[in-house]
């Protein structure tokens, strides 16, 4: 990268802020070639485990037990794992932003601006897939991605949603235990990763970002039950979109206040002399933290821990009751389901909240009605379609489902060619009784097959496949 590829106006204004010497050493990092990382899913595989079996060498991140630095001439998405959901290619330090949220298992969790998934990814392996996560973005398009993502994290409390936020106060107030609102900004701390970002960049631009944020955190506000935590984040290092806008939203709503953040390695203080003095007055700032791609292997990223003041009450673990039909479930459609199930699996799945929606059949990790009248794409996780004469599994339901509760099971090593070739949506000569069959690479879900005498038809969505 070149100073050219920058607006200088950018370097100037970081130049006044930290002082010519860590300037320069903050202008050598931009210069530099950004940090490849994966983080782990401890919903399929430990840490330990992945360590034993990594495809390449790994070294830790710092401030994330799961995360992982690997070698920048690998390709982690082009690997049999990775369409495993063993691991998620993630920045570094964006890792950071799950530590700090921590969710709980059994919590209520609110992911806003989510897309493409590392973070609502993490928050879900954190929650061990226990509880509510609502993962929401604007974005259509994006919103796709994201729940193709978490359909291969294989997790199953997760609805995706593609709402405005100030639209989810009236079917969720004062729900969330957290909130994480890693909100659109300038992505100066991206400018090293994706210099196009640094087109749309300007003073202006700044500002306008500034006063968007702080619409996104007023609509943000009434989510947060008492007691619970409102996470913060960006991947700028303008302080007018991070402590100014923290402070802002502390001036507004006084029932917020700074949360120290737990010690993470690298992490920097806030910097309230760069706040104006009269809106910064009271407010320790210094609690919030950054992320420097001078002072650590990764790009920029701030986040600030707000709680919400009120007794916090604590949710407990619930019972996942015995499956039976819905009501308002055709008695056809639940026979169809029930029977793929006495056929493929070893017993019908302990999932909440079945719902048909037209011929998609889901399982909805909370009451349905929470979800009327916003624009649901996921309404949990999609077990499959209901046809006249057949229930049709959907991947996601493979991706969740272990092994051992599958019948028929088509298990491949790594290094078998197979592999592949079901990967790249080409049938399989494989013996066997006929029926649904469950594809795995080394004891992992990969999708599933149909058999028919002794050939295994590919059912591995065709946008997922391989073509290279």
């Amino acid at each position: 990268m070149s100073q050219r590829a920058l607006p200088d106006l950018f370097f100037t204004q970081m130049r006044t802020l930290l002082g010519d010497k860590e300037f320069a050493e903050f202008y050598d990092a931009l210069m530099a070639s950004p940090t490849a990382a994966i983080r782990v899913n401890t919903l399929k595989i430990s840490v330990e485990d992945f360590q034993r079996i990594s495809p390449f060498p790994l070294e830790p991140v710092p401030w994330c037990p799961e995360g992982f630095y690997i070698p920048n001439d690998v390709e982690p998405g082009k690997h049999p794992y990775w369409a495993a959901g063993l691991y998620y290619v993630q920045e570094p330090t964006a890792m950071a932003v799950g530590m700090v949220a921590d969710p709980q298992p059994w919590e209520w969790v609110a992911d806003l601006a989510a897309a493409p998934g590392g973070k609502s990814s993490h928050l879900l392996a954190r929650m061990e897939d226990k509880g509510f996560l609502l993962a929401n973005d604007i974005d259509r398009r994006r919103t796709t991605v994201l729940a193709q993502n978490l359909e291969r994290w294989g997790a199953r409390v997760w609805v995706a949603a593609n709402e405005r936020i100030e639209n989810l106060h009236p079917n969720f107030p004062e729900v969330f235990d957290t909130v994480v609102l890693d909100a659109p900004c300038s992505g100066e701390g991206m400018f090293r990763r994706n210099p196009t970002v640094a087109d749309h960049w300007s003073p202006r631009a700044v500002e306008g970002n500034a006063r968007r944020q702080g619409h996104l955190l007023d609509a943000v506000a009434p989510l947060v039950k008492p007691g619970g935590f409102l996470v913060y984040a960006t991947c700028t290092f303008n302080p007018e979109e991070n402590e100014a806008a923290v402070a802002r939203f502390l001036r507004r709503h006084p029932e917020f206040a700074l949360e120290p953040v737990d010690d993470l390695p690298g992490a920097s203080p806030g910097r309230p002399d760069w706040v104006d003095p009269n809106l910064a007055q009271g407010i320790p700032l210094e609690r919030c933290i950054r992320f420097w791609p001078h002072k650590v292997r990764g790009e920029g990223h701030f986040i600030a821990l707000m709680v919400k003041e009120g007794y916090y009450r604590p949710r407990h673990p619930l019972n996942v009751p015995e499956p039976k039909r819905p009501k308002g479930m055709p008695r056809r459609a639940w026979n169809l389901y029930q029977q793929w199930c006495e056929d493929t699996l070893t017993e019908m799945p302990r999932v909440a909240g079945l719902m048909l929606v037209g011929e998609n059949l889901y399982a909805c990790p909370i009451n349905p009605g929470r979800l009327e009248g916003l624009r649901i794409l996921r309404p949990g996780l999609w077990l499959g379609q209901v046809k006249q004469t057949a229930f049709i599994p959907d991947h996601a339901l493979a991706m969740w489902l272990k092994p051992e509760q599958v019948k028929r099971r088509l298990d491949l090593s790594l290094e078998d060619p197979r592999v592949e070739a079901y990967l790249r949506g080409e049938q399989l000569d494989a013996p066997g009784d006929d029926g649904w069959v469950l594809i795995t690479v080394d004891g992992f879900p990969l999708g599933w097959g149909k058999r028919v005498r002794g050939v295994i038809k590919n059912r591995y969505p065709k946008h997922l496949r391989w073509t290279w």
